[in-house]
């Protein structure tokens, strides 16, 4: 019998690649006899832009943070086949400008969907929960506890201290697994990446990639082709060292996991990333200006701002999108959040500032090493290990064709 994935957040920037890579056989045919991609909102199969395939199911609309009943009632009458799910992958997260409510519904989502699967598919085998380079208290900035944390950073790191710790919903989401999951006959496993670059093809505030792909397209149609293009950050966040993470590596490396993990190692947590080797803005940024026909340098005596540049030029942008046939609402968004509601006239901006403010933190105030120790995710299992590695210009070069593919960026984004 064949396996079967049930992806939740299937819509995101990871969870769009799992689903990718599932309808696409990795890592080879007749592994894979069903797909479930579990979406907040409604998506189309043409417009996810995943193959047609019969094995696909997307399912929308099923609230997380309903009751348990509701949840499992709601799985069993509209997820085919619920009973012979074999893994699940939970990548799901809703915002709230509330820290301690964005905490209890991360909890609670995790939780209800997890006792919900494990009540009604007998065949699971395995549970994936995605966490992050937070788990490290990258995220703390020039807080983060260097007294504690070394690069290059292991899963077998200590906590974060109070009183970061009980800010992080990860920690209580991994201790009632640990405690959940402790005599069940399915196993699971953490994975942990840093900035995930990826594609969706639809409105996503979380994907540096989206918001790069449209500056530099936009900056190429501007300034012309072979125009150098400053690096939009610090000479110290230019020099930084660390391990991207795109959604397609994500994936393959978690399905590896899946499908290759240990007994001796159930409920442990992997980093996941594009290489073993760590890089920095320095090497990453020509490579990405290239890509548009650009020449990348590095800060120059005033920072780049992103945000300002977009904003300049947002009438060129749009002249683009009518030479091109671009999707409308890529650079700029009436898509509402919950947990985010401002007046009519303010969603229009609001998607694309948190865009903005994305790349400001990724790219601006990521100033520090936090480079990965890859050992684990490469050596697992001793048997079999993940041996794949991926250069800069491969990850960040798919994305930026598929962002061309989707009509989110021009096919030629050079000059006009």
């Amino acid at each position: 019998m064949g396996k079967r994935a049930l992806v939740f957040g299937a819509s995101g920037v990871t969870g769009w690649s799992f689903i990718n890579e599932f309808l696409n056989d990795y890592p080879k045919k007749d592994i894979w006899e069903g797909v479930v991609a579990m979406t907040n909102r409604p998506l189309k199969q043409e417009d996810s832009l995943w193959p047609a395939d019969p094995r696909l199911q997307i399912v929308s609309g099923i609230n997380l943070l309903g009751s348990q009943q509701e949840i499992e009632q709601s799985l069993q009458q509209n997820v085919k086949d619920v009973d012979k799910i074999t893994h699940v992958y939970y990548l799901a997260y809703k915002a709230n400008a509330e820290m301690q409510q964005e905490l209890e519904d991360a909890v609670d989502m995790f939780k209800r969907s997890t006792i919900a699967m494990d009540k009604l598919s007998p065949a699971l085998e395995l549970v994936v929960l995605q966490t992050g380079a937070k788990m490290y208290g990258c995220h703390l900035l020039e807080n983060h506890p260097t007294d504690y944390i070394h690069v290059p950073l292991s899963e077998d790191q200590p906590r974060l201290k109070q009183p970061y710790h009980d800010r992080l919903f990860y920690h209580p989401q991994l201790d009632w697994i640990i405690e959940y999951a402790k005599d069940k006959k399915w196993s699971w496993c953490e994975t942990r990446p840093d900035i995930i670059i990826g594609f969706v093809p639809n409105q996503n505030f979380y994907s540096l990639a989206t918001v790069l792909g449209i500056f530099l397209s936009l900056y190429a149609s501007v300034e012309g082709e072979g125009k150098e293009c400053p690096f939009p950050g610090t000479e110290k966040s230019w020099a930084a060292k660390s391990n991207d993470s795109s959604s397609d590596m994500i994936a393959r490396q978690t399905i590896h996991l899946s499908l290759n993990l240990p007994k001796e190692k159930n409920g442990e947590g992997f980093n996941v990333a594009d290489a073993k080797e760590p890089e920095s803005w320095s090497t990453k940024w020509p490579t990405l200006c290239a890509y548009f026909g650009l020449k990348g340098t590095g800060p120059g005596k005033e920072s780049q701002e992103v945000r300002k540049y977009i904003n300049e030029h947002i009438e060129d942008w749009k002249k683009l999108e009518g030479l091109y046939g671009l999707k409308k609402g890529v650079a700029d968004s009436d898509l509402t959040f919950k947990g985010f509601e401002v007046s009519r006239n303010a969603q229009m901006i609001l998607y694309f500032q948190l865009l903005m403010l994305a790349q400001y933190f990724l790219m601006v105030q990521f100033d520090f090493d936090r480079q990965y120790d890859m050992t684990k995710m490469y050596s697992t299992p001793k048997s079999n290990p993940f041996t794949e590695e991926r250069s800069t210009e491969h990850a960040w070069g798919l994305v930026f064709d598929r962002m061309r593919g989707g009509k989110l960026i021009p096919q030629d984004s050079k000059a006009t």
